[in-house]
């Protein structure tokens, strides 16, 4: 029987992810379901004021969820919302 392969550590990523721009916002969003109904919750950090707050969506389809949680984010406190956005778009300021 073969061993699974074991992770290594390495002290740097990899070429291309060396190249990643830097963080701007994150998000995290744990997603519950029964089978009827689901729920997702999570939180959203604006790295540069380090602003949180939570986020929360409710839905009885996948397409009603993603709906909801997209409604949700764009009704963040106009900061974090901001940090958001423009990270998504890839908006940048003069530097």
């Amino acid at each position: 029987m073969k061993e699974p392969d074991k992770p290594e550590l390495v002290q740097a990523p990899p070429g291309e992810l060396q190249s990643d721009p830097p963080v701007v916002s994150r998000l995290i969003v744990e997603i519950r379901s029964d089978g009827s109904r689901t729920i997702a919750r999570g939180a959203i950090e604006d790295v540069a004021t380090g602003t949180r707050t939570t986020v929360e969506a409710r839905g009885d389809s996948p397409i009603q969820l993603a709906l909801a949680l997209a409604r949700a984010l764009t009704q963040l406190p106009r900061l974090g919302a901001r940090s958001a956005i423009r990270g998504l778009l890839g908006k940048r300021r003069d530097r």
